[in-house]
């Protein structure tokens, strides 16, 4: 597997700052001024107090979303004062991904539209419909863009199997009043290029307990916790913290904490394979909350994962340590 390096980051980088000089003086004056019409109502997704309010900012959004997205080359505009709105570019290029949340009183719905790279300009856009409200079994297949278990993406990471490209996404769902959610999804693309979104290659089968393999997976906690879950860099795994019941219930995932042990999944031939008990990746919770949330108290995954990468390598360099000492 080819992990994203900080070198191919600066290329894509590069690579979509220089193709952005394909759009035309005219039409960035047109992205701006859109975009500063977006840039107040992505706002008032998260500071109206009524869903009605909400869900009147939310069509806004959209249609002007749309609108400013049919400007010849907007694939390459980044969009970067949208606040709360999630813009990811595949690490090739070959698409991006626009996700975001409208909260009701019980639940929230995510948004989801995956905008292709296209030779001319042209917009060609795959509008998502978060469907997971209706799924009992959100585990066990795949879906299409119109049965899509939602989820406000943070991260992607592209892996490959016999010749066909894989793209893993990390992603939040603020999903009911007393619990959150975090998915891992396997995003591929079919021979019309549509969306299959889950794949069954989250596998189980070094675990001292057998599951079935499963076409994604999810993280339920508390709503007050903080759980961990991302790719890691060094460790070229998922790292995810390992959870336990707070009242000993492990059928209530409302009550499920972070014990300070993690667990992760390792890309294997093509399947992510379930790895029980990576280590304890942090020594002292004391000072995380402070570490990765910003100045508004909100949760900084930047700032999360420069923690867990930080603590990391303070575990490689112990057992370095205690294996010199045992020689």
């Amino acid at each position: 597997m080819k992990s994203i390096s900080v070198y191919f980051l600066s290329l894509l980088l590069t690579t979509l700052s220089a193709e952005a000089q394909k759009i035309s003086t005219p039409d960035l004056k047109s992205l701006t001024r859109k975009e500063d019409t977006l840039k107040i109502l992505a706002k008032n997704l998260y500071v109206e107090n009524g869903v009605a309010e909400r869900m009147r900012s939310d069509s806004a959004f959209i249609k002007t979303f749309v609108r400013a997205l049919q400007i010849k080359h907007s694939f390459y505009y980044p969009f970067d004062s949208l606040k709360g709105i999630s813009k990811l570019y595949a690490p090739d290029s070959s698409f991006k991904i626009f996700t975001w949340s409208l909260s009701f009183d019980t639940y929230s719905r995510q948004r989801g539209a995956i905008q292709m790279k296209t030779l001319d300009g042209s917009l060609k856009l795959i509008p998502l419909k978060d469907f997971s409200e209706f799924s009992t079994t959100p585990l066990d297949s795949v879906r299409s863009k119109d049965t899509w278990i939602g989820a406000v993406y943070y991260n992607m990471i592209k892996t490959r199997f016999a010749g066909k490209s894989y793209y893993t996404l990390f992603g939040f769902d603020p999903h009911l009043t007393f619990s959150n959610k975090k998915w891992i999804e396997v995003l591929s693309f079919d021979n019309e290029g549509e969306p299959e979104f889950g794949r069954c290659v989250f596998s189980f089968e070094q675990d001292s307990i057998q599951k079935t393999v499963q076409h994604r997976y999810s993280l339920e906690y508390r709503k007050e916790a903080t759980a961990f879950l991302n790719y890691t860099e060094n460790e070229q795994m998922i790292l995810f913290s390992h959870l336990v019941s707070e009242s000993g219930d492990a059928y209530k995932p409302y009550t499920f904490i972070p014990d300070g042990e993690y667990e992760g999944f390792k890309w294997k031939e093509g399947k992510w394979v379930h790895v029980e008990n990576v280590f304890n990746l942090f020594g002292k919770r004391v000072s995380m909350e402070e570490l990765i949330r910003d100045n508004e108290g909100n949760i900084n995954e930047k700032k999360l994962m420069e923690f867990s990468e930080k603590n990391i390598r303070r575990a490689e360099e112990k057992k370095k340590k205690s294996g010199k000492a045992g020689d």
